[in-house]
């Protein structure tokens, strides 16, 4: 952990005197977050992903705009009845200072606010004269009035109020008088916390610290920090923002948000708990982090990405054969933290840059050991196929495979079977009924040849029918695999409908995932090629975990 003492602002500027001990965080996501373009939750989304931020352990979860839409209105209705009960996390309603000409008593939305039965509200108000000027179209001053009249009000109904100052940073930039009467004007009203925003993501680390300093030594309350990532600063600024006395940041879950994003609330609280060392919540909760990334990433039909800090799929994986080899002998040599405590977990993975150290830790991570012999013998089988278009690195079951056969741990006579041929017929057309293809399969089973056909909705789906019928329950584990993904990669842009293709089938037993690759000129036989492999990983694998 950097001490206080030694970390200095941008530019060189005076020592930043550090975090405070009680820095809030406030999450976003089911507001801002919903924003980003694809991104639908229901009210049972909505619940689901309260739930899971208030089991992380973040202080505030705001739930969305009450009285602006149906969903947000029957969420707070919903929470207020029962419906979700946090225990770590204070639920808030988000909303804007009242209409321009109005009374705050008399604006159904700041009333809808209320309805919501929240103890906090925060409400968003204009800090950049321009947008006062050309948006609002109202005097400056009546923009003051609606930012003090409206948390006056709400503060007399007994809510507590943190006050949003939308576009300070541009504001700042172009008027910066205005932006911090603004700023002013809603601490002295009551507002508890006033929160910096960088609406439009173009802060730079370089001016934020200057400015946040500023304001934290101007105002008599809290200062929090919202920051967009269209300049890719947004965690950087908000780290900086916290160092010189903000004393709340917001965040969405796996960044979501507007445009570009926001800051990602994740990697703020790894950065904050493992590196600056801020008790923020308990190490146990901290374990839930990558879980609870990969949760909210399902429900809003997404993906965590790979390299996101700390929770992504690759953010501990190691490729490079120097990199193994320095693991094989200290786990840290290569890794910031330990992968457990944002309960993630180091991965190696096999390519034609790994070296004979990622091939014998890997065989350890399934459970298997080689000698070095075997190692080498494997290492050069996996790039002569990469050489040829394989890729193992996203598809473990079938390094899995490639690895027990390389080494003698899988003989040919072991196999559990052999495909013989198969053959696919694919229809279509505006006259076309039922499903559009149709498959057989031969493949052979303990020296007997089995024969099956199916029909599916395309031709991955027909062969995979159609080695059902053929093995018919030879193998009860087969029963509970799924086809749960299907990505086809083009291998040869300039080679047109001739190109080789790469199919990466990922496959599911109800509890774990594991993905299977193909390699074939013809994409019909290289999504045979994986789908054999998913088979014979499942089959393989619980063969092992009975015999263990």
């Amino acid at each position: 952990m950097t001490s206080a003492a030694t970390t200095r602002a941008p530019g060189g500027d005076a020592p930043l005197p550090g975090p405070r001990p009680g820095v809030d965080l406030y999450d976003t996501t089911l507001r801002d977050g919903t924003q980003r373009e694809g991104v639908s939750l229901t009210v049972e989304d909505k619940l689901k992903v309260a739930r899971a931020m208030d089991r992380l352990g973040v202080a505030y979860v705001e739930g969305g705009w009450p009285g602006a839409n149906p969903k947000d209105t029957e969420f707070f209705a919903r929470a207020a009845g029962g419906e979700l009960a946090l225990a770590n996390a204070t639920l808030v309603a988000f909303g804007m200072t009242r209409g321009a000409g109005r009374t705050a008593a008399e604006d159904p939305l700041l009333q809808g606010l209320l309805d919501a039965r929240t103890e906090v509200i925060t409400l968003v108000g204009k800090s950049w004269g321009y947008h006062v000027d050309e948006a609002l179209r109202v005097s400056r001053a009546e923009n003051l009035a609606m930012v003090t009249d409206s948390i006056v009000h709400l503060r007399a109904q007994g809510r507590r109020v943190m006050f949003d100052a939308e576009h300070f940073f541009d504001g700042w930039a172009r008027d910066r008088d205005y932006a911090r009467e603004v700023a002013l004007a809603a601490a002295e009203a009551g507002a508890e916390a006033v929160v910096l925003c960088d609406t439009n993501g173009g802060a730079m680390p370089w001016d934020v610290a200057a400015i946040v300093r500023e304001m934290v030594e101007a105002l008599p309350c809290q200062v929090g920090l919202h920051f967009h990532d269209d300049g890719g600063c947004a965690v950087a600024n908000s780290l900086l923002g916290l160092e010189v006395g903000a004393v709340q940041v917001q965040g969405t879950a796996n960044g979501l948000g507007e445009r570009c994003g926001n800051a990602n609330l994740f990697t703020l609280m790894g950065d904050l708990q493992l590196k600056r060392g801020l008790a923020l919540v308990p190490p146990e909760r901290l374990e839930r982090l990558t879980e609870v990334s990969h949760a909210i990433a399902e429900l809003v039909n997404d993906a965590t990405p790979s390299i996101t800090p700390y929770v992504g799929h690759t953010a501990f994986a190691h490729k490079a054969g120097l990199h193994a080899s320095a693991l094989a002998k200290a786990p840290d040599m290569y890794q910031h933290v330990d992968p457990a405590q944002v309960g993630n977990a180091q991965r190696l993975v096999v390519s034609e840059l790994a070296g004979r150290s990622n091939v014998v830790m890997k065989a350890r991570e399934l459970g298997l050991e080689v000698d070095d012999a075997a190692a080498r013998a494997v290492l050069d089988e996996v790039k002569r196929r990469e050489a040829a278009g394989w890729s193992y690195e996203a598809a473990d079951a079938s390094f899995g495979l490639l690895l027990r056969r390389q080494a003698g741990l899988l003989a040919l006579e072991d196999e559990p079977f052999r495909t013989l041929h198969f053959r696919v017929s694919v229809g279509g057309g505006a006259d076309a009924a039922g499903p559009s293809s149709e498959a057989t399969v031969a493949v052979e089973v303990d020296g007997v040849k089995r024969l099956g056909a199916g029909e599916g909705n395309g031709p991955v789906d027909a062969l995979d029918h159609a080695f059902r019928n053929a093995v018919n329950g030879t193998w009860p584990v087969i029963d509970r695999i799924q086809l749960v993904d299907y990505k086809v990669r083009i291998l040869e842009a300039t080679a047109g409908t001739d190109a080789t293709t790469r199919v990466l089938i990922t496959s599911g037993d109800g509890e774990r995932l594991f993905d299977t690759v193909g390699v074939h000129p013809n994409v019909v036989e290289a999504s045979w090629l994986a789908l054999a492999d998913a088979y014979v990983h499942a089959i393989v694998t619980a063969t092992e975990e009975v015999g263990a």
